[in-house]
């Protein structure tokens, strides 16, 4: 049977990849990866050489999946709703053509699968249609989430606390007061543009795991504009940016 496996590869550092995700991808003789344009290309990289530096050599096939243009013209969920749909059609295509009935291949996903990543809802989307015949496994990985906290050596919950994790658009909407500590994936911007005056300590790191990494912490109200600043100067330098930041009542950081 057809197989593919979803391997979580880290924050974006090649050391960061687990045994069990090196075992994996040297399973694999197809890598699927999608296109997110000329500004993530050095994205593309990365992924090239994971492959290069644990495969050994071995051959294999990296094709690139064109990534369908997301609508904003309706309702947030109907609107991503649809997006899967389209992207579920491409991979059901690619593995009823690219596959051999007992070929593998692997979707490369940063981070953990499990966390605000649309690869395993797709293929469980894939698996039901009876026009493909597929098996999956997923690997987990070391997430942007552990590694801000470890490299701002810090616990990401307090003691008897839970954690939240949101995205930039809903904290944005309304911050979550009842929650300690707050874990902020997804920002375009507006998340942190909705932090502006609030008494609360931020822990933020963006490219995490690479050589561009940057992090800093503080205050809200002392470091906001250089966190903005900083963000938006790398944004510009690179085309793109990934961060992530922890929200902590100052009380308990």
């Amino acid at each position: 049977m057809k197989r593919i496996l979803v391997i979580g590869i880290g924050p974006g550092g090649p050391e960061h990849l687990t045994v069990q995700a090196v075992e994996a991808l040297n399973r694999a003789d197809v890598i699927f990866t999608f296109d997110k344009g000329e500004e993530k290309s050095d994205l593309l990289q990365l992924r090239r050489d994971i492959c290069e530096r644990y495969r050994g050599g071995k051959p294999y096939r990296l094709i690139e999946i064109a990534n369908p243009q997301r609508s904003a013209s309706g309702p947030y969920k109907a609107d991503v709703l649809a997006w899967h749909r389209e992207r579920a059609e491409i991979v059901k295509g690619l593995i009823r053509d690219e596959l051999t009935d007992d070929g593998c291949a692997a979707f490369l996903v940063w981070g953990d699968p499990a966390f605000y990543d649309s690869t395993l809802r797709i293929l469980e989307a894939v698996a039901v249609d009876p026009a493909v015949t597929f098996d999956y496994e997923v690997i987990p990985g070391i997430s942007s989430i552990q590694l801000l906290a470890a490299r701002h050596k810090i616990p990401l919950n307090s003691i008897g606390e839970p954690i939240l994790l949101t995205t930039g658009r809903k904290l944005a909407e309304q911050y979550p007061s009842d929650f300690d500590s707050v874990v902020v994936l997804l920002d375009g911007g507006a998340g942190l543009d909705s932090l502006a005056g609030k008494d609360v300590d931020i822990f933020w790191g963006a490219y995490l795991g690479t050589r561009d990494e940057v992090l800093i912490a503080g205050r809200v109200i002392d470091v906001l504009d250089d966190i903005r600043r900083v963000r938006e100067e790398r944004r510009a330098a690179k085309g793109w940016i990934m961060d992530t930041y922890l929200l902590r009542s100052p009380s308990r950081s």
